[in-house]
């Protein structure tokens, strides 16, 4: 028997290669033979795909960087692209194209339109990204994250939440050990964008705690690599000890041990979160496109689950305050632990693989 075939479209950050990640996972699982489809930017995220998934690197580019004769190649980029994704699906069609987002994402997309192949498209904010946005009311459907989401007039739109990986799963709902006069954990993280404001922030904030509380922490920070030795000073004359990197390959763990999680409010990071179910301050990146982060964050600080900060407002007393308050109130934060994990959906990438059987079916 003839194994299906789908091809993921999708690249450019994390937070699109993390979810297309966990529908790799669910479809190989499920007997599928899977393809991803990005660009040389996408290919540097895609060392936790399983090894099945068979890699295609195509021509893209965006209109995000680069001065005015890079910005008018890229139309030419993407065709480029496209029509070498088309030459690819040709010879070996997928049955259905699944599109993440990111300029990545749109030379496969746009084959498997001209090749009338069944599209579905994943929106892991509670805004459409802007290549998501010129697909949405051509595609089959629109797995959203976030509900509601904007969507523009005709699109067809389902409500699946963010598919988590598999090593995220393994820690849904894991066991939260409240606040108290024991050691507790911090996790602070912020993506290559937003971590430099938080590693400034989160030092200052600490040396503000009260002593007791600050004798019990310990802190995970994430930091550009050229604010590391800085960050690490700043936590050491707060006479907290804390682990200072650019990146952390353990996030799943590091959330699942920490009292209090401080992050950006990207989708992924949301999602995990949720998922595992931990309290959280959430600063929304306030660069972010149409402000999605903010829209993000308030699916978790609607429920109570979350303290939502803007990044104007965001300060060290700010931030103090908000820590105080989580860790010296135990009952308050098992509340916000369980607000988040009821929230979660550990089940998105199977909701979101069902979709993508249900087109090939009909396709």
């Amino acid at each position: 028997m003839v194994q299906p075939l789908l091809t993921i479209a999708a690249g450019g950050t994390g937070g699109h290669m993390f979810p297309a990640q966990a529908l790799a996972e669910e479809m190989l699982n499920r007997g599928w033979r899977v393809k991803l489809s990005t660009d040389p930017r996408g290919a540097r995220y895609t060392s936790g795909f399983p090894d099945a998934v068979e890699i295609e690197v195509v021509q893209s580019g965006t209109f995000a960087r680069g001065g005015i004769l890079a910005k008018l190649a890229v139309p030419f980029q993407l065709f480029s692209g496209a029509m070498a994704a088309k030459k690819s699906m040709r010879a070996d069609r997928p049955d259905v194209v699944a599109g993440f987002g990111g300029y990545p994402a749109i030379p496969a997309m746009v084959a498997a339109g001209w090749l009338k192949i069944p599209r579905i498209i994943h929106e892991q904010n509670g805004v459409l990204g802007r290549v998501n946005k010129k697909f949405a009311k051509s595609v089959n459907v629109v797995a959203c994250s976030i509900w509601p989401t904007i969507l523009p007039a005709g699109a067809h739109a389902v409500h699946v939440g963010n598919p988590v990986r598999g090593v995220v799963r393994e820690r849904a709902g894991a066991n939260y050990i409240s606040p108290g006069d024991w050691p507790m954990s911090i996790l602070s993280i912020g993506g290559s964008q937003g971590a430099r404001i938080l590693s400034q922030t989160m030092p200052q904030a600490v040396a503000l705690l009260p002593e007791k509380l600050r004798g019990n922490l310990r802190v995970v920070q994430q930091a550009r690599e050229e604010d590391v030795e800085t960050t690490m000073a700043a936590f050491a004359n707060a006479g907290v000890t804390a682990e200072v990197s650019p990146f952390f390959d353990d996030i799943p763990e590091r959330i699942a041990e920490a009292q209090l999680v401080v992050s950006r409010a990207g989708a992924s990071s949301v999602a995990d979160i949720s998922v595992i179910g931990r309290p959280s301050i959430l600063i929304p990146l306030a660069i972010a496109m149409d402000d999605h982060q903010t829209a993000n964050a308030r699916g978790l600080s609607g429920v109570d689950a979350a303290i939502l900060i803007p990044e104007h407002e965001l300060t060290p007393e700010t931030l103090a305050n908000c820590i105080t308050s989580v860790l010296q109130e135990p009952d308050g934060a098992l509340k916000m632990a369980t607000a988040a994990l009821n929230a979660g959906k550990p089940n998105a990438a199977t909701e979101l693989a069902d979709l993508v059987q249900n087109l090939a079916h009909k396709g």
